[in-house]
């Protein structure tokens, strides 16, 4: 699809040079125009030719940029097609049909804009979250510090490997997998991108997945300062869902708490709280901003996390009711020295069953990081080169 664009865009472009070739000659002939809607002196013609000239220019950048899958291929695309309108306008008896391919360009234009707002809207927020101030605290986690927590919460914090290592003030994540909006749909690729402040609990969760395969949803929740806000969009343009209140809240909260898995440091965070169940299990509760959220973590002999288990409002509004919300665990790996799980699924359980909606894979996890991933050719690439490095592998 992206292919046939640019070269749709090429080939508009390329016609444009019909324009300029024609106003030339007759801007050479020195003669006046009476072929567009107001007549043209000579010098007129050749302003007129350069004007198809630079709709040409303007609409084989845009090509060339869409084939190397720059995002803004869109800004010289929109200043083609708009310059493109203008000319056939004032040479409508010959230029009308045109009008066609332009309205029909202007639509993923129009698109592409729109995703780039709202992915600079993201990134701003993504910013904001990693230039958080550090609040003062121990620069590394004592042996000592475990020993207040439950059996299984102090055996996953020592085979997680944190004991030692400084503790995450930020984070950055990478997620891949696939998704669904009911049981009986049909599921959707997706990548996600995701942010973390720990001493002040926050995070921006950025995901892209394809309708059917063809309509492009973009989607962020976030958390921050004890509010969570759920946005969905078509194409960048039409909101699905844009949800911020009490419920989007406590289930924001939720998502914290249960992904601290990924920087597990933070559960010596003062905003957890600890109380054992069983050998295998205990309970964290997070308090912050006057809100509380707890959940039942679950783990194997070996100290990894393989389950969560909470009541989670379903949604927001009204008719949202607490519904049983778990995440289950399938395989963990070792990212920069720290091990955390790396692939499962998060369900709701129904009145009619379960409900899996998410599955998903980590790809990259990151403590402390510089900055948020660049992007490069159209896509966010790692700045270093692997998710763990050279020597990646399962956490053991």
């Amino acid at each position: 699809m992206r292919l046939g664009l640019a070269l749709l865009i090429a080939l508009h472009g390329a016609i444009h040079l019909v324009g300029y070739r024609e106003w030339s000659k007759l801007a050479a002939a020195g003669q006046p125009s009476d072929r567009t809607l107001l007549p043209l002196s000579p010098a007129g013609s050749r302003a007129f030719a350069l004007l198809w000239l630079a709709a040409v220019i303007a609409l084989l950048a845009a090509a060339a940029l869409q084939v190397l899958r720059r995002d803004a291929w869109w800004a010289p695309a929109l200043f083609g097609v708009l310059l493109s309108q203008g000319l056939i306008v004032l040479a409508w008896p010959q230029a009308k049909f045109g009008t066609l391919v332009n309205v029909l360009l202007l639509l993923p234009i129009v698109a592409a804009a729109a995703h780039a707002r709202f992915r600079h809207e993201v990134d701003s927020e993504v910013r904001a979250l990693l230039a958080r101030p550090a609040e003062p605290r121990a620069s590394s986690v004592d042996p000592s510090e475990l020993e207040r927590l439950p059996a299984p919460v102090r055996t996953w914090l020592e085979a997680s490997g944190v004991v030692g290592r400084e503790r995450a003030q930020t984070v950055r994540l990478k997620q891949r997998g696939e998704l669904r909006t009911s049981p009986d749909a049909a599921w959707m690729p997706a990548e996600a991108e995701q942010y973390f402040s720990v001493d002040e609990p926050a995070f921006v969760w950025n995901v892209t997945t394809k309708m059917m395969g063809i309509l492009p949803i973009v989607g962020r929740d976030k958390y921050a300062s004890g509010k969570g806000q759920m946005l969905i969009k078509a194409a960048s343009l039409v909101n699905l869902v844009d949800a911020a209140d009490e419920k989007i809240d406590q289930g924001a909260m939720l998502r914290f708490l249960g992904e601290i898995v990924w920087f597990p440091s933070a559960a010596l965070s003062p905003y957890i709280a600890w109380e054992s169940i069983d050998a295998t299990s205990a309970k964290a509760t997070m308090r912050h901003a006057g809100k509380v959220a707890s959940a039942v973590f679950t783990f194997d002999p070996r100290g990894r996390m393989v389950g969560l288990q909470a009541e989670r409002y379903l949604g927001g509004g009204a008719d949202a009711k607490l519904t049983p919300w778990s995440v289950s665990c399938s395989d963990w790996r070792t990212f920069r020295g720290i091990g955390v799980p790396s692939r499962g699924e998060v369900l709701w359980k129904l009145e009619s069953g379960s409900f899996s909606y998410y599955r998903w894979e980590i790809l990259d996890v990151e403590h402390d990081p510089a900055g948020p991933y660049r992007r490069e050719s159209g896509a966010r690439t790692l700045s270093d080169p692997g998710p763990s490095g050279p020597g990646s592998k399962k956490a053991r």
